[in-house]
């Protein structure tokens, strides 16, 4: 895997014909370059006057205004990104294949029936995006998240990429259904892009209505908050709002199709592009486009290397195995399965292992390193296979029994999941050598221990429950917010 996206870099830096990746599924900040579309040059500058300008750039005392109390002044910009990346000279939105360019402008279409705010994040809007919650409350809001209503300095973009899809070439995918509002910068002076998912057809819908429903929506606006609060880098949930329009799903993939309500999620972050941004240039040969591109993403992104140095690709290259490496191990630490993973381990499996060792042994509540601590984790991880348990709930329960009722191999019924590995007949081996390990902890408490080790998870199948979704976002939601995820 690894190799196949090397070559990339390498055709670039000796000028040769670059062939097609893999795509990793990754998201990766980036950003590319071009012309604006004839007629917006002027408008963008004035976007770019009145609305690119943050509180952190005004000074210390604007930057300590009070957050805004609604959407009359609070503006996005599209120019850093229309200003530099070309933009689909065509303007009708309609399906078709895009080349040459990054973005096609594409307008959200709004519901048709009466729209209600489901969920809305108030660390987001309040610490991201200087928004009172109380704006949450206000018409201008619903109409903003929904779609509906475009905020001064926004151009709404579609934008293109392409990938591999169960190893074959998929060609143009793009945003189907997603539409990338503008960038915030905010009084700490961060960037941030806002995009609405589910908010229409785009000209990179395929075969697709361009809308998302509700049961994907709240599993969207959990897992990514959930992740965010485990320490996972993604992007974030802003809000999430309902309509009544009917959406047609097939959800199990058995040909029963089904009505569902269409919903929008409004999520952020630092860039949208993606491994799959640069992939498919590679693929269709677009290598000026290419260049460009990676240049911007050095630039804006990644801070550590020089734009102006030769090996500034392979640098920039290195940078992005450390921290696909790095951001594997964590998918792997709370159970999440990739289909490529195995794939991707033979190119830096140093550095996956490496982090991977550590996120475990923080599962486990281990402190320091020891000679055996990666064969304490794999005898686990084996007992768990063959007794087919719950990933989340073994570490769960492991956090929360007691050394001496291990000890004793007395695993208390409620404790399902590792009542099924104590029936392995290998169990009480590994239980010795856990508890054995234990003590280099300088003896600590159950209590210390279980303060290291993971407590809440939000899994994707139990986040939404037909009739009781508003239970399931409540209770998360308060955990997720009560800090209360121990990693």
């Amino acid at each position: 895997m690894t190799q196949r996206i090397g070559l990339l870099f390498c055709c670039l830096t000796r000028g040769l014909p670059c062939p097609p990746l893999f795509l990793l599924g990754v998201t990766c900040p980036a950003v590319v370059g071009c012309s604006l579309l004839p007629g917006l040059e002027g408008s963008a500058r004035l976007w770019h006057l009145s609305s690119n300008v943050s509180h952190y750039e005004l000074g210390s005392c604007e930057a300590e205004a009070k957050l805004a109390l609604s959407l009359d002044f609070w503006t996005l910009s599209s120019e850093n990104l229309i200003a530099v990346l070309p933009v689909d000279p065509v303007k009708e939105n309609y399906v078709r294949k895009v080349k040459n360019c990054i973005f096609s402008i594409a307008f959200p279409t709004p519901f048709k029936s009466r729209v209600r705010l489901v969920a809305v994040s108030k660390e987001v809007l309040e610490d991201i995006l200087d928004l009172d919650f109380s704006v949450s409350e206000t018409d201008d809001f619903i109409q903003l998240v929904s779609g509906e209503k475009i905020v001064f300095g926004s151009v709404p973009l579609a934008h293109r990429y392409g990938g591999h899809q169960f190893g074959i070439w998929a060609g143009q995918l793009g945003d189907g259904r997603a539409h990338l509002l503008g960038i915030y910068m905010n009084r700490q002076g961060e960037k941030w892009e806002l995009q609405l998912k589910g908010s229409g057809k785009t000209p990179y819908s395929r075969n697709g209505d361009g809308r998302a429903v509700l049961r994907s929506s709240v599993r969207e606006f959990l897992c990514s908050e959930a992740m965010h609060s485990l320490g996972i880098p993604t992007s974030r949930a802003a809000s999430l709002v309902v309509s009544d329009d009917e959406v047609w799903r097939d959800r199990f993939y058995n040909g029963n199709v089904v009505k569902e309500r269409g919903a929008v999620v409004l999520r952020i972050a630092k860039s949208w592009f993606r491994i799959g941004s640069l992939e498919i240039l590679a693929h269709y040969g677009e290598l000026e486009l290419l260049r460009t591109l990676l240049d911007f993403i050095i630039r804006e992104h990644f801070p550590s290397v020089k734009v102006t140095e030769p090996n500034r690709y392979v640098d920039f290259f290195s940078i992005v195995v450390s921290k696909t490496a790095q951001l594997i191990a964590l998918w792997m630490s709370v159970g999440f399965a990739h289909g490529k993973a195995a794939q991707i381990l033979e190119g830096y499996p140093v550095l996956y292992y490496t982090r991977f060792r550590d996120l475990f042994k923080a599962k486990l509540g281990l402190l320091g390193e020891r000679k055996g601590d990666d064969d304490l984790i794999a005898f686990l991880l084996h007992l768990m296979e063959k007794a087919e348990a719950d990933f989340t709930m073994t570490f769960r329960q492991l956090s929360e029994i007691t050394q001496s009722q291990l000890e004793e191999l007395n695993i208390p019924q409620q404790f399902w999941a590792l009542k099924m590995i104590s029936e392995h007949k290998l169990f009480p081996a590994w239980v010795s050598q856990y508890l054995l390990r234990l003590k280099s902890n300088m003896n600590d408490s159950d209590s210390e221990r279980r303060k290291r080790m993971t407590i809440y998870h939000v899994t994707s199948h139990l986040v939404w429950k037909r009739k009781k979704w508003k239970l399931v976002l409540s209770t998360v939601w308060i955990l997720t917010r009560s800090k209360m995820f121990r990693q």
